[in-house]
């Protein structure tokens, strides 16, 4: 795929566009693989201000260090940090065993199968903007750090040149939503439930261009003919414990992505997803239906150091409490370097049923070495 970079790929194999990165080879199949990437914005929020007014603040959204390992062409780890705000934190940390395209295991600290958004994350989004968690909830609702969980996952990608791709696992789980408890929290306060664990899976098929590995990409910026339908779900008997009731937790979503490059010209790409969400009416704020719906534009010639994207997204979470979220943002990106430099421009309107529309304006700059 002419979008991907072979550097860094211990610690992100399955990502169709790489991190950039250094790699110090030791001998065959056995190297060591650093990175470093951060997102900084400024934003002016309307009513984010102390007194009510209109907020103007830069902050530094994310700031990572990715760290790889290969002990041969079988046995690879990745170890990667996140700036939390106030302290660096452990975001993955995994043994990966590559025995073959069609079959892999990973065991330790990652993210579980989930939909397309936040399997690609802020870094591999138009904009960063799925982070919002209106629609794909799950980095938004919590889990260990970022989304991220305890498990293994068996994944792999077969068929006709790899364009089936499947991940299954199991995982700690008891990290969904605002008000539910961990099963350490819950032992802690005396509140009996099973100890099952989270089992999460992922079906996609590539009808054009294949996305080989676990990891996804939003959006690949012009480098490939997409037409992907994919399919996840998770569910854990017992996943919601909260002080006053116990409940169990499902959750299922299929994605859309249809990308076309247009020769001389550029590329277009049109998005969609649905969402269900299930707290067996423990937390029902947590509760109800998600969609997302978005569309882009890259153009084939520079301007200056890159290429402009223009974009449209438009999400909404239907709650059971009959409160709804919405969400619609419109603005361009400046790609440098596909994901590694670029610089994002979007303006976002949000409305949430009984509390007074927002909106607010950001710029963010993206660098990943």
């Amino acid at each position: 795929m002419a979008l991907k970079k072979v550097v860094l790929a211990v610690a992100v194999a399955a990502m169709g566009n790489a991190f950039a990165g250094a790699t110090v080879n030791f001998g065959e199949d056995k190297s060591v693989s650093v990175g470093f990437g951060l997102r900084e914005s400024y934003t002016s929020a309307e009513k984010g201000a102390p007194d009510g007014g209109r907020s103007s603040d830069f902050n530094l959204d994310s700031g990572r260090l990715f760290f790889g390992a290969s002990l041969n062409k079988n046995i690879k780890g990745m170890f990667n940090t996140e700036w939390d705000g106030e302290q660096i934190r452990v975001l993955d940390a995994a043994g990966q065993f590559a025995i073959s395209p069609e079959l892999n295991i990973w065991a330790g600290r990652l993210l579980s199968p989930s939909d397309r958004a936040n399997m690609a994350g802020p870094y591999y989004s138009l904009g960063g903007g799925y982070w919002a968690g209106v629609a794909s909830r799950y980095g938004y609702n919590g889990g260990i750090f970022r989304g991220r969980d305890d498990g293994v996952v068996v994944w792999g990608n077969v068929g006709d040149g790899g364009r089936l791709g499947y991940s299954f696992g199991a995982f700690e789980g008891h990290t969904f939503g605002i008000g539910s408890l961990t099963q350490n929290q819950a032992k802690a306060a005396g509140i009996k439930a099973d100890d099952a664990l989270m089992y999460a899976g992922r079906i996609q098929y590539d009808f054009w261009d294949a996305e080989p590995g676990y990891y996804g990409t939003g959006n690949y910026l012009g480098g490939a003919d997409i037409l992907a339908i994919g399919v996840a779900g998770r569910t854990q008997k017992d996943g919601i414990l909260t002080v006053g009731k116990v409940g169990d937790y499902s959750s299922y979503n299929v994605d859309f992505l249809l990308e076309k490059r247009i020769k001389g010209a550029g590329a277009f790409a049109v998005e969609a997803a649905w969402y269900k969400y299930d707290t067996d009416d423990v937390i029902k704020s947590e509760q109800g239906k998600a969609y997302s719906a978005g569309a882009s534009y890259i153009f084939e010639d520079k301007a200056g150091w890159g290429k402009f994207q223009p974009f449209v997204r438009w999400q909404k979470f239907a709650a059971d409490t009959n409160i709804d979220t919405k969400q619609f943002d419109v603005g361009t990106n400046y790609i440098i370097d596909g994901y590694n430099a670029q610089i994002s421009a979007v303006y976002s309107k949000t409305k949430i049923t009984g509390v007074a529309d927002n909106d607010k304006f950001s710029i963010a700059l993206q660098l990943q070495y």
